[in-house]
């Protein structure tokens, strides 16, 4: 165990509130209205700006990952100027386990505490894989269940915005209606944590009928999907408000849904019980129960949109792991690993073959499984546009955004002339 770690005990949990940074605002509400009915006081971090990446810069070596910077930067931040007592806050921050900022940036975080003047302040490491013990965040099957449910209808919702937002007759209908159903959701799940899958269902449907009622007009778009390291592919802070810029451009967005990377770990779980024996069978067995359990979720949700007919369903996760076996192995699973290939070819495979992958600068598994898979991509299928996207504290959004409009211009040729194409056919 770190010298400089901090358990977060029973004690605390009375009286302390956990700060939770930002990557997918809706997700994580819901998840946060789950835990406090647990007694967990919450809050959410929703500050953006300048002045995070400047925070952590203070705090952390330029040459780290830009998400550990960025959420670095927000924590000591809201310690600096949120009102909030050093002494009754405790901070999370969520880890799979793996290599990179998936274990390591808890020891950054703690380290940059205590240069900040904050060595006090406990950080939960929330993971699965045992990382740490913190008495008094006790997470149980239960809590489980209703935060898989969370990430289920954040997936929904997320969709059905990006599908409904470029079309919307009245602006801001479509997240009007996603916050609505946020809040009930959250609601409902931390009050009662009802997780039944017939309680699914009737919750899709009724969310797709309410997104259906939404006024729209047609209008032409792009469809562009967006894919990344996890971070900088959701959050808004990360990407420089992605995806309001594709929309603002005359672009519908597509995002593979959180659920996918959910079950990508868990897969990796159970191929390296199969392969190498490297955890136990009972750790295995509950990572197969989890693993269909996730799957049959999902399988509910496409079954729903598809019965209604409106939206576009997700790909089902057992042919997105079969999609990028020819370009590389299924062990490349560092970081987003062999997940992040088959997202791109799987947008490609649905029609959405304007692609922008999004990574921080330097980050060795996304070039790799990334901007490095580019090209046999591209050999699989011509007609695909991708750009890949660099983030970090000194990169400018004007060049981000100065690529992605030539990314755009791009996909605008390639539709008009499969256009003038179909007329020429059918002339």
């Amino acid at each position: 165990m770190n010298s400089d770690y901090i358990p977060f005990t029973q004690e605390m949990k009375k009286d302390y509130t956990i700060l939770v940074p930002t990557m997918l605002p809706m997700h994580f509400r819901m998840i946060m209205s789950v835990l406090s009915t647990y007694g967990y006081k919450m809050e959410l971090l929703d500050k953006s700006g300048p002045e995070i990446a400047a925070t952590g810069l203070k705090y952390v070596h330029n040459d780290t990952c830009y998400p550990a910077i960025l959420v670095i930067g927000q924590f000591i931040h809201a310690l600096q100027t949120g009102g909030h007592d050093p002494n009754k806050v405790a901070l999370i921050y969520f880890q799979t386990g793996g290599g990179c900022r998936a274990s390591n940036y808890v020891s950054l975080l703690r380290k940059a505490l205590a240069k900040a003047g904050y060595p006090q302040v406990p950080v939960i490491s929330f993971s699965f894989q045992g990382i740490e013990k913190h008495p008094g965040f006790d997470i149980g099957v239960k809590e489980l269940m209703a935060v898989a449910c969370a990430v289920l209808y954040g997936d929904l919702l997320m969709t059905l915005v990006n599908q409904t937002k470029p079309y919307e007759v009245e602006a801001g209908a479509a997240q009007a209606c996603a916050d609505k159903w946020t809040q009930r959701l959250g609601h409902e799940l931390g009050t009662n944590s009802k997780t039944a899958l017939s309680r699914l269902k009737r919750n899709y449907r009724a969310i797709l009928k309410d997104f259906a009622a939404i006024e729209r007009v047609a209008r032409d778009t792009v469809r562009v999907g967006v894919v990344g390291e996890i971070f900088v592919k959701y959050s808004p802070l990360g990407n420089n408000n992605l995806e309001d810029f594709l929309v603002r451009e005359g672009a519908e967005v597509e995002v593979p849904g959180l659920l996918d990377f959910l079950l990508y770990c868990v897969y990796n779980n159970v191929l390296d019980y199969k392969l190498y024996k490297r955890i136990s069978f009972a750790a295995y067995l509950g990572a197969s129960i989890a693993w269909k359990y996730l799957l049959h979720c999902k399988h509910v949700m496409i079954n729903c949109i598809n019965e209604q007919g409106v939206f576009r369903a997700p790909t089902p996760f057992e042919h997105t792991i079969t999609l990028a076996r020819d370009c590389l192995g299924i062990g490349a699973k560092m970081g987003e690993g062999w997940l992040l290939t088959s997202e791109m070819l799987e947008l490609a495979e649905s029609g959405a073959e304007n692609i922008v992958c999004t990574q921080p600068f330097g980050c060795l598994p996304n070039h790799i499984c990334g901007k490095g898979m580019m090209k046999p991509i591209k050999d699989r299928n011509p007609n695909v546009n991708i750009v890949a996207i660099d983030y970090d504290a000194g990169a400018t959004r004007v060049n981000q955004e100065n690529r992605l409009k030539l990314m755009l211009a791009n996909a605008r040729r390639i539709q008009q002339e499969k256009r003038e194409a179909q007329q020429s056919a059918s002339a």
